[in-house]
C-alpha cells in the first residue's frame, strides 16, 4: 500500500518540520461467507473483514475549502461545508463527506480540511470498499476532532449520516464488521439487533480466495428487488400479516406444507432464507468444533440454495465453483456478493492454489472473461495509522 503520510504532504506541500497534525486511519473491506442474501433487515450473516484496507489521511487548511485527493486514481474533487453535499460527479469523495457531515451535525468546528484516500480494496465487486471510505474518514476524524466516541456511538452516527446524506437507507452490517473485526475471527451479525458472535478462525492452515469472474452485470437491482418483494410476499402468506413476524420464526418443514398454498417460486425463495439461517448456525457450531468436513457440507448447501431456489447464479459463476469443489484440498467454494455474476470465496490449501489456478485458465478459454483472484485473510478491524 501507498505512503499516504508521504503522499498527503506532497500533495498539500506540508512540510515535514511543520506543527500541522495529521491523522491516518484505515478500515477493511469484508466478505460474507453465508448469509448475504436473507430476509431484508432480519439477516444472520457469518463474515470477517479482509486484510485489504483503505486509509484516509485528514489535515487542516487555513482557509475554509475542503480538498480531496485519491493517490490511487490521481483524482482531486473540493467543495466547501457550506456546500457539503451528494454530488453523482464526486464519486468516491461523497463517502468522505459522511465522515464531515457527522462532525459538523454534532458542532465540532469543521473548517478548511485536506483528505487523502489510497487503499488496496478491490472496487466495485462486493467487498464493501465503499463502507470503508466512510469507516476510515470517520474513525481519523473523531482523533482529527479529539472526540471522545465509542464505536457504538460512532456506528449510529454512520448509520444515520448515510441515510441523510444518500437519502436512502444503508445496510448496517459493514460498519459494524469494519469497526468490531479482530484479527483471524470470523464474525456472526444479527442484523436485527447489530450483535456480533466471535468465534476464532479454525481454518488457519486454509488460504481464502477471492475471484472476480468477470462476467457483466446487468440489470442486477431490478433482479433483487424481485426478490425482496417474493420474500415479502411469502412473509405475509405465512404469517397472516401477523405483526413483528419474521421468517426466522419458521423451519423448513414449514415451507414443505405449505406447497399449493404459496405460488411455488415464492416458497422457494422463502425456503433457501429459513434454511440459510440454519446455516449459519451450523456454521458457527462447525467453526467452534473444528468441524471442518461439517462447514464444506454447510458451503456447498447454501451455493446449491443460491443456484436453485433463491436463483442469483449464473453458469460462469457455477462453473468456478463446481471446478474448485474438484479440487483436493479445497474446502469449500461458494458465490459471494449480489450475484449474477461478481466473485466466489474459495478455502483452499497453499498446495492446491496452482491447480486451482491451472483450471482458470480453462475459465477463460470457455467464456471468454479473464478471471481476477484474490487471496485475503480474516483481519483487524479500523484503527489509527502513525502518520
Amino acid at each position: 500500500m501507498l505512503d499516504i503520510g508521504h503522499i498527503h504532504r506532497k500533495e498539500y506541500e506540508i512540510d515535514a518540520d511543520r506543527s500541522e497534525p495529521i491523522v491516518i486511519a484505515e478500515a477493511p473491506g469484508r466478505v460474507h461467507y453465508l448469509g448475504e442474501h436473507g430476509e431484508p433487515k432480519a439477516g444472520l450473516f457469518l463474515s470477517s473483514a479482509i486484510d485489504r484496507y483503505i486509509r484516509v489521511a485528514v489535515s487542516p487548511r487555513k482557509d475554509s475549502s475542503l480538498r480531496f485527493y485519491a493517490a490511487d486514481l490521481g483524482e482531486r474533487k473540493r467543495t466547501t461545508l457550506v456546500n457539503l453535499k451528494y454530488k453523482r460527479e464526486d464519486r468516491w469523495a461523497n463517502y468522505i463527506k459522511v465522515g464531515i457531515h457527522i462532525f459538523a451535525s454534532m458542532g465540532y468546528p469543521v473548517k478548511g480540511l485536506n483528505f487523502t484516500l489510497s487503499g488496496d480494496v478491490p472496487q466495485h465487486i462486493g467487498l464493501a470498499s465503499s463502507s470503508a471510505i466512510e469507516v476510515a474518514g470517520a474513525v481519523a476524524l473523531r482523533r482529527f476532532f479529539k472526540v471522545d466516541i465509542s464505536d457504538d456511538d460512532l456506528l449510529d452516527q454512520l448509520i444515520s449520516a448515510n441515510a441523510l446524506f444518500f437519502e436512502e437507507h444503508t445496510n448496517p452490517i459493514d460498519y459494524v464488521i469494519a469497526l468490531a473485526a479482530r484479527q483471524g475471527e470470523f464474525l456472526i451479525v444479527d442484523e436485527t439487533t447489530l450483535e456480533i458472535s466471535r468465534i476464532k478462525s479454525s481454518i488457519s492452515a486454509y488460504t481464502i480466495l477471492i475471484m472476480d469472474s468477470r462476467v457483466p452485470r446487468m440489470g442486477v437491482e431490478d433482479e433483487l428487488k424481485e426478490r425482496r418483494h417474493d420474500i415479502k410476499k411469502g412473509l405475509e402468506l405465512l404469517t397472516q400479516k401477523k405483526e413483528g413476524a419474521s421468517l426466522r420464526d419458521f423451519v423448513t418443514a414449514d415451507l414443505i406444507e405449505s406447497m399449493g398454498d404459496l405460488p411455488e417460486e415464492i416458497r422457494r425463495r422463502s425456503m433457501h432464507i429459513v434454511q440459510e439461517l440454519r446455516r449459519v448456525y451450523d456454521a458457527e457450531e462447525a467453526l467452534n468444533k473444528m468441524d471442518l468436513p461439517a462447514l464444506s457440507k454447510v458451503i456447498l448447501h447454501s451455493h446449491e440454495s443460491l443456484r436453485d431456489l433463491y436463483e442469483v447464479s449464473c453458469p460462469e459463476i457455477d462453473w468456478l465453483v463446481k471446478r474448485a469443489q474438484e479440487i483436493d484440498g479445497v474446502l469449500g467454494s461458494r458465490m459471494t456478493g449480489q450475484g449474477f455474476g461478481g466473485c466466489t470465496y474459495t478455502i483452499i490449501k497453499e498446495e492446491a492454489i496452482e491447480e486451482y489456478r491451472r483450471r482458470l485458465d480453462d475459465y477463460e478459454r470457455i467464456f471468454g472473461f479473464h478471471p481476477v483472484l484474490y487471496e485475503i485473510k480474516p483481519a483487524a478491524g479500523s484503527r489509527l495509522v502513525p502518520a
